[in-house]
């Protein structure tokens, strides 16, 4: 398994709780984010996934702690989100895949401005716009 394997099931978890409108699930997958963090050997990385990830790990943590302390704020959590998804998307460029991931784009989100995420499926679930517009957005890449 990747060595950020870890860290992308919370991503994916945040990813697909913000789609269910669920800051509460949002929240634990920020939680696991920081504890995988906590847990990754960085002597088991290479120097090209060592510079990757030290170059997004504080943003990474930072963004996971957002989501992770406002289960309330579910707003919050995804502007925390767009961000986590840019860090996540530059670690994964770095690291072996042990699955085929989709950058999604929506042009609806961060008013109108648009904003992207990394999914484990082709089927749309909008993280930023929930059950209000849960489709909206297309792939853009996919990530093997």
């Amino acid at each position: 398994k990747s060595h950020i394997h870890g860290i992308l099931t919370g991503y994916l978890q945040v990813k697909n709780a913000l789609a269910n409108d669920n800051g509460n699930d949002a929240a634990d997958g920020g939680k696991a984010i920081s504890e995988a963090m906590a847990k990754l050997n960085k002597s088991l990385l290479s120097a090209a996934q060592a510079k990757a990830y030290n170059a997004v790990a504080d943003d990474l943590k930072e963004n996971a702690e957002h989501i992770n302390g406002n289960s309330d704020k579910i707003d919050h959590q995804r502007e925390h989100f767009e961000m986590l998804s840019q860090d996540m998307y530059d670690l994964l460029k770095s690291f072996d895949k042990t699955q085929t991931l989709y950058k999604d784009f929506c042009p609806m989100a961060n008013d109108k401005k648009g904003a992207f995420w990394i999914s484990e499926t082709k089927e749309i679930k909008n993280p930023y716009l929930g059950k209000k517009m849960p489709t909206c957005g297309e792939v853009k890449e996919e990530i093997k």
